[in-house]
């Protein structure tokens, strides 16, 4: 496998259904990894931006950067690494967070029109992505092209999360417990979808990891915000700190092993 995430075309003779997926098995432990993991991309994006002052842009820029090294490094793996992909997704959901705060609060645009952007943008990289490959289900992410539209789509969704979260509680004046509620609400209704109807099981995957983003958008925002904004006004550098302890006792602790193979 070649290490650069340009070189999307490599593995375009290679029979997908031969090639282990590098993602993980979409069980219970990953679901609750994942919502540690979107909980502490708000916590660790607003300490950097916020708590250390560094404003929305430079911060953007600081988790790009480490965005795109976890990116490589995934791409050229081999194989399912699970503290690779958790690390690469921690590293999407901040970016995700301070990205999408500089779109809504810096550039003026409001969270309205950022969600409205955002979902647009997601919707596109997932139809392109069905175009290209004819499939959107996770157990086919196994080549660089796969990758590429995958990563692309969880940072879309990561970015639109947080957009979503602020708009539930701030524009909507729901507040971070009653966002929570809605979006609990919102993904026990996926999970009821996935067991008792016949709804595509991608289409619901996508939508519930949609749904984990802003669930986890205004868990952080509850943790940290002041308490006279319905906040518990806890440390962001502590709150931060305790999600990714619990994420490495997650990962060690809860079943992890690469998708099953696409059919």
């Amino acid at each position: 496998m070649r290490s650069s995430i340009l070189n999307l075309d490599s593995y375009d003779s290679v029979d997908v259904r031969k090639v282990i997926s590098k993602v993980p098995a979409v069980t219970l432990g990953f679901w609750i990894i994942k919502i540690l993991a979107t909980t502490l991309g708000e916590t660790g994006g607003d300490a950097v931006s916020m708590s250390m002052n560094l404003g929305y842009l430079v911060s953007t820029a600081i988790f790009a950067c480490l965005f795109i090294a976890a990116i490589r490094a995934q791409v050229s793996a081999k194989k399912f690494h699970p503290f690779l992909y958790w690390t690469t997704i921690i590293a999407s959901t901040t970016v995700g967070t301070t990205l999408a705060d500089f779109v809504d609060r810096s550039l003026g645009i409001g969270y309205t029109g950022g969600s409205t952007i955002l979902f647009a943008l997601l919707i596109g990289s997932l139809f392109v992505w069905y175009r290209s490959l004819g499939t959107i289900d996770v157990s086919s992410v196994s080549s660089p092209k796969s990758e590429f539209f995958y990563w692309l789509s969880i940072t879309f969704s990561q970015t639109l999360g947080t957009a979503l979260g602020d708009w539930t509680a701030d524009t909507a004046g729901r507040g971070y417990l009653g966002g929570a509620v809605i979006f609990s609400g919102l993904l026990l209704i996926v999970m009821l979808a996935y067991f008792y109807t016949k709804i595509s099981h991608t289409v619901l995957f996508w939508a519930a990891f949609i749904l984990t983003r802003p669930l986890g958008a205004v868990v952080g925002d509850f943790l940290d915000k002041p308490v006279a904004k319905g906040g518990l006004e806890l440390s962001r550098y502590s709150a931060t700190a305790a999600l990714l302890v619990l994420i490495v006792i997650g990962i060690l602790l809860l079943p992890q092993r690469a998708a099953r193979k696409a059919h």
